[in-house]
């Protein structure tokens, strides 16, 4: 309860709602992750405790044979694994609501709580990811002899990162489509995760054809980087970075269908305090994700040049 008023004198009191908190964070968290822009996230809604498993089907590979007239044909019985999901992941946040300020649960404080928590959530939650997926890229989408096809791509690798600057940046961004094109990855949900200098090295590149973005107007007009060479660019100061002579930078590039990511909220609780007057707000977030599909992620190892 708020603090007592005069008789005559509005009160602003609220309830907290777990469940509606909960779903507001969740909303909250996913409107900032990059997660739900580039990955698979069909499989959030089954995702019930730390340690649950979600079972994923794949496609299997059709094979295709010769045929002579009056021949026997040869039955296929097509089989391929299932991809499992293992939600083996969690955050907490664990804080205190005075009883002064609960009447302001219903307002703005829940709203830019919850704000806050989704977005602390999320530079959490994507600085561990984009730590460990780079490594899970194909062995033809990395490294100085990339591409499947042509073997001569240099994206970069320790001791020899690649130097960006105004000058390649863009070759090196249709490169990464080369490399996704040579493995046969959809033209469609393209992306690639991009450090704020590579972004800003994009902005004084010489792209006077606007094309290259798919806008009306180039982007050293409209200072928004959008698509590149079919590639949509997200910006990131999350973009995994390592000590190598210089600092280097991990970044990753894609179509949508290389990973699966899921998320939700399974706990969350209010309770009292014997400390001091007020309420525990404390919630938990599981989450897991799964390169589904190696060829379909690129790891771009770069440096300032």
């Amino acid at each position: 309860m708020p603090v007592g008023a005069a008789a005559g004198t509005p009160q602003y009191s609220g309830v907290f709602v777990p469940e509606v908190w909960s779903a507001t964070l969740l909303v909250k968290f996913y409107d900032a992750c990059v997660m739900a822009a580039i990955s698979n996230t069909d499989y959030t809604g089954e995702i019930k405790d730390v340690g649950d498993t979600v079972n994923i089907s794949t496609v299997p590979t059709i094979t295709i044979r010769d045929y002579t007239k009056n021949q026997d044909l040869v039955i296929e019985r097509p089989e391929s694994p299932n991809v499992t999901l293992l939600i083996d992941k969690a955050k907490y946040f664990n804080f205190i609501c005075d009883d002064i300020d609960k009447y302001q649960t219903h307002l703005h404080l829940m709203d830019s709580w919850s704000t806050d928590a989704g977005q602390q959530m999320k530079i959490t939650i994507e600085t561990a990811i984009f730590a460990d997926i780079y490594a899970d890229a194909h062995a033809s989408n990395a490294g100085n002899s990339a591409g499947r096809i042509s073997g001569d791509i240099a994206l970069g690798t320790t001791g020899t990162a690649v130097a960006l600057t105004k000058a390649n940046v863009l070759e090196k961004i249709v490169d990464c489509r080369t490399v996704l094109s040579e493995q046969n990855a959809p033209e469609s949900d393209r992306w690639g995760i991009i450090p704020e200098w590579m972004a800003g090295m994009i902005m004084k590149s010489d792209l006077k054809d606007a094309s290259l973005t798919g806008d009306a107007t180039s982007v050293m007009r409209n200072g928004r980087l959008g698509k590149i060479a079919d590639i949509t660019l997200y910006e990131s100061n999350l973009v995994y970075s390592v000590s190598d002579t210089y600092t280097c930078y991990h970044s990753l590039f894609g179509q949508k269908k290389a990973l699966t990511f899921a998320a939700q909220m399974t706990k969350m609780e209010s309770l009292r305090t014997s400390r001091t007057f007020g309420d525990l707000v404390r919630g938990l977030n599981v989450y897991g994700y799964e390169v589904l599909k190696t060829e379909a992620l690129i790891d771009l190892y770069i440096r300032k040049g």
